[in-house]
Order: C-alpha cells, then sequence, then structure tokens
C-alpha cells in the first residue's frame, strides 16, 4: 500500500510545480506561499475529520511534539524557498535541484536513523 501512496506524492509533487508556477505569476512568493498553506491546512484537518483520527492527538509525546512541529518549521522554510526560486527561475531548472533533497533525505537518514 505504501507505493501507491509514494506514487500519488511523486504525481502530486510533479503538479505541484507547474501549478505553483502558474500560480505565482501574477503575485509575490511569500503570499503565495502563505496562501498554499492555508489550503493544506484546511484540507488536512477536513481528513483528520472525516477519517475520525482526531484523538490521535491526546497520545503524542513531547518528544514527538517537538520533532513534528521542526519538522513543519523546515516544510516552510522549503516551501518560501521554492516558490522564491520558481518565481525567479525556470520551472523546469528549479525542480530537478529541488528533487536533490532526495540525496540529501538518504544521507540525513543514514547518520541519524
Amino acid at each position: 500500500m505504501w507505493i501507491m501512496y509514494a506514487t500519488g506524492s511523486a504525481f502530486f509533487a510533479g503538479i505541484t510545480s507547474v501549478l505553483a508556477k502558474c500560480g505565482i505569476s501574477k503575485t509575490d512568493s511569500d503570499v503565495a506561499t502563505a496562501i498554499r498553506t492555508i489550503v493544506v491546512l484546511v484540507f488536512s484537518w477536513i481528513l483528520v475529520l472525516l477519517t475520525r483520527t482526531i484523538s490521535g492527538i491526546t497520545v503524542i509525546s513531547g518528544k514527538t511534539l517537538l520533532f513534528l512541529v521542526l519538522s513543519g518549521i523546515a516544510t516552510g522554510a522549503s516551501w518560501l524557498c521554492y516558490f522564491k526560486a520558481l518565481q525567479n527561475g525556470d520551472v523546469n531548472k528549479v525542480v530537478p535541484i529541488d528533487k536533490s533533497s532526495t540525496i540529501l533525505t538518504i544521507l540525513l537518514a543514514l547518520n541519524f536513523l
């Protein structure tokens, strides 16, 4: 089942780049990132409510919460940089550099996990 989710992730990441480039053509990339973040926030909470998994909040440990907060900060920084790069560069040049994060992820996972 995870392979289907991973494939979906790759597909949606691909169309995200094209849609984002279209969406930031006439607006500031920081404003565009804020709008995107609101959409993700609302969509995520709707999913939590529809799947009735909201009770999972009560069992999150402090350490888990810390890592989720740090991950959220890293995600926000990544999105801000990504949208700024898309606004100023060609999508076909920005995306391959962004996807080099796969190599960084592998190296970090080998060192820390």
